[in-house]
């Protein structure tokens, strides 16, 4: 299977234990720091900006759940990009999405106006998304490597994949 490809998957598949660790410890905030998580908040941005108007509480759940997902697979098939030969796929994931974690919340997200940089939310809310994002990247990596490893297997007829 290509890298690319079992990258998004792995992306994909790590982004339900990475919702499981935000929502996990978002309950554990401080009640002034329980503000929508930067999924929604990023969602409702933009489709504000695109259709101007307010979309509904149920939709506007199920739409961040989608872009989430989404951006968890499209992210996840950048990591051959960064980890070519990963030695120890755990780590390098978490790594990895550390380095999507910054991209992201000091760096594109802020560029475009879309959410304030983390270093204006606080330290709990920060901490919780580094957490998530270093499940999500060594999820992302460790599946997509073992996708890779399984269809190479599968081509070479099982040989020698025991």
């Amino acid at each position: 299977m290509n890298r690319y490809v079992a990258g998004a998957i792995g992306g994909l598949l790590a982004t339900v234990p990475m919702t499981a660790v935000m929502t996990t410890l978002f309950q554990k905030l401080q009640p002034p720091q329980q503000y929508p998580l930067p999924p929604r908040e990023i969602t409702e941005v933009v489709v504000d900006r695109i259709t101007h108007r307010n979309i509904g509480d149920r939709s506007l759940t199920y739409l961040s759940l989608i872009a989430h997902f989404a951006y968890g697979a499209a992210t996840g098939a950048l990591y051959p990009l960064f980890c070519r030969r990963p030695q120890r796929p755990i780590d390098d994931g978490a790594t990895f999405g550390l380095a999507i974690w910054t991209a992201s919340y000091l760096g594109w997200l802020p560029a475009a106006h879309i959410l304030r940089p983390a270093t204006q939310h606080p330290p709990a809310r920060n901490v919780l998304m580094l957490v998530a994002h270093m499940v999500w990247g060594a999820g992302t990596v460790v599946i997509g490597e073992t996708l890779r490893d399984r269809s190479i297997c599968a081509a070479r007829g099982g040989a020698s994949c025991e």
